[in-house]
């Protein structure tokens, strides 16, 4: 079981970003997105079950929209009205048979600068 993000990098506040995760080896019903910024603990950003339904942290509601591809078995997540306080290290994970999150990617950095 493999998770695979990508499409991190540096950009300007207000502007938009899309990060990828490709999954390998299962598929998972609930797949999620975590975030680590410099020297803080690392945060949940949202979630995707299999029908779509999404769920936001309060500080990325409106700004960041998290959708799947079954049949690819990808998830994305869209972040538009990026801020300096979003820049960190991103995380895509899914949720194992004991409904934790147990599978994590390795991580893609996002950075915006002011």
């Amino acid at each position: 079981v493999q998770l695979q993000a990508c499409g991190g990098g540096l950009v300007q506040a207000g502007g938009s970003l899309r990060l990828s995760c490709a999954a390998s080896g299962r598929r998972f019903s609930v797949m999620g997105w975590f975030r680590q910024a410099p020297g803080k603990e690392r945060e949940f950003v949202g979630s995707i079950n299999w029908s779509g339904s999404t769920y936001y942290a309060d500080s990325v509601k409106g700004r960041f929209t998290i959708s799947r591809e079954n049949a690819k078995n990808m998830v994305y997540l869209q972040m538009n009205s990026l801020k300096p306080e979003d820049t960190a290290i991103y995380y895509c994970a899914a949720k194992g048979d004991g409904g934790n999150y147990a599978y994590w990617g390795q991580g893609t950095l996002v950075t915006v600068s002011s």
